[in-house]
């Protein structure tokens, strides 16, 4: 999608892309970890989607015969939603940027692909009622993990093993990533007992695909998730993309979007951690 009347020369439309995906790039957490399923297309409406309740073990036998086969317990079509955000170049800015031949500033393009990078986390992590899309704190069939005090120093690394322990015993045998909300990841910063390393150290030892913090995950939660294509990925429509729109009082419009939904393939690779007091 883009427009051929875009007051933008060449050179400043190329830094305009640059300014969106580096933003976003630093802002998103799930694209971290999660494996990416296209680019479809940005008209492509929707994706089938794979949903494996139970994990089933493989056959043994001496004749190979009479084997199930590896099926989903159930199979939707997902609507692939688009996320946005539109900002405003005026005309002054870039009368002004024309004749003294400086660069135009870019910070209103900047603030709206942060809040489509927020947008595509909170959808992954937290779905979207209104689409009647399930994210990763919330999807059915999960496992869940009342944790301990994390103010006690060594609970948090115990329940993360917890955690653990139940996607090993599902099946998952990672690796694993971490995405805790900021208040707990900050109680993640301190010494181990009997050791002078911090928790955060020993955990990264169990988790190998990293421990992440994200504002989409509010209070104090977080989830432990076996990664991998197999278990769930990020469908894209339209990667994130600057284009513009029309214009308005002889400002500019344009506008941030990607289209994109989740795919939890396996629930049963996904444990929250909740408070006992919520």
């Amino acid at each position: 999608m883009s427009h051929s009347d875009s007051p933008l020369s060449h050179e400043t439309s190329h830094e305009l892309q640059r300014v969106v995906i580096e933003t976003a790039r630093r802002q998103l957490v799930a694209r971290r970890f999660l494996s990416l399923y296209g680019p479809l297309g940005a008209g492509i409406q929707s994706v089938p989607h794979f949903i494996y309740s139970e994990p089933k073990p493989g056959h043994l036998d001496l004749t190979g015969e009479g084997g199930k086969l590896a099926e989903p317990s159930s199979r939707v079509n997902l609507d692939i939603p688009i996320i946005y955000k539109d900002f405003l170049l005026y005309w002054r800015d870039l009368e002004m940027a024309d004749k003294l031949d400086t660069p135009i500033d870019l910070s209103g393009a900047a603030d709206a692909a942060a809040y489509v990078a927020f947008k595509e986390d909170d959808l992954i992590f937290n779905g979207d009622n209104s689409l009647h899309l399930q994210g990763i704190m919330n999807v059915k069939g999960r496992h869940t993990l009342l944790r301990e005090d994390w103010i006690k120093a060594g609970h948090a690394f115990q329940d993360i093993v917890e955690a653990r322990s139940k996607l090993l015993a599902a099946g998952h045998a990672g690796p694993y990533a971490l995405v805790l909300s900021p208040d707990l990841y900050a109680l993640l910063h301190r010494v181990h007992p009997g050791t002078h390393v911090l928790e955060i150290e020993h955990v990264r030892e169990l988790v190998t695909d990293g421990v992440y913090q994200s504002s989409a995950i509010k209070g104090q939660t977080g989830v432990l998730l076996a990664t991998g294509s197999q278990n769930l990925d990020i469908a894209v429509g339209q990667d994130l993309h600057a284009v513009y729109v029309d214009g308005e009082d002889m400002n500019h419009r344009f506008r941030v979007y990607e289209t994109l939904v989740p795919r939890i393939k396996r629930p049963t690779a996904i444990c929250t951690l909740e408070s006992q007091h919520a």
